[in-house]
């Protein structure tokens, strides 16, 4: 947990410290995609691999500093328990809406490079098991999700971006795209 801390401190302090002449700020329009993966997870310690967690989400600015949109994350755990049986596993499938107030202009942060968001979301999870003993089944729920994350833009449609929050990893790091 502490590597995670120490990391969310550094991508915001990276972000924060950008000097530039203009100010990055959401607005009617605005359109981003995200494509990322999952760092960290649940399970991990009591028999079951980390899996990878690959999610999207897509945003469109409704207004200034305001985002919605949707996302799409799925992640598949493996049982490398006792029994060693391939196929075990828990498979967890989550998809929602979400929407996301950036803060730039609050913290009169003087970047066109860094995008620095909070958020809360509303969506449906769903998970799924099978194990050795033949017993395989599932269940799902609604959620509202939160989410902190930062983005950095490389140059005028392609940057880089770490978000915390719940889903199916604690963690996401990828890529995004200003369409």
């Amino acid at each position: 947990m502490k590597k995670i801390n120490f990391s969310v401190l550094l991508v915001l302090g990276l972000l924060a410290s950008t000097q530039s002449f203009a100010q990055y700020v959401p607005d009617k329009g605005t359109k981003l995609l995200n494509a990322g993966v999952g760092i960290g997870g649940y399970g991990i310690g009591l028999g079951y691999n980390s899996g990878v967690a690959l999610g999207a989400s897509l945003e469109f600015g409704i207004m200034k500093n305001l985002t919605v949109g949707g996302f799409v994350d799925y992640r598949r755990l493996s049982y490398s328990g006792i029994t060693g049986i391939s196929g075990d596993g828990i498979s967890y499938f989550y998809v929602g809406a979400r929407g996301s107030y950036h803060f730039n202009e609050l913290l009169n942060l003087s970047t066109d490079k860094a995008d620095l968001y909070v958020g809360l979301g509303l969506g449906y999870l769903g998970v799924s098991g099978s194990y050795y003993t033949g017993y395989s089944g599932g269940a799902g729920g609604i959620i509202l999700p939160l989410h902190l994350g930062g983005r950095y833009f490389f140059n005028e449609t392609v940057g880089g971006f770490a978000e915390l929050g719940s889903g199916v990893a604690p963690l996401k790091l990828g890529v995004t795209f200003k369409l």
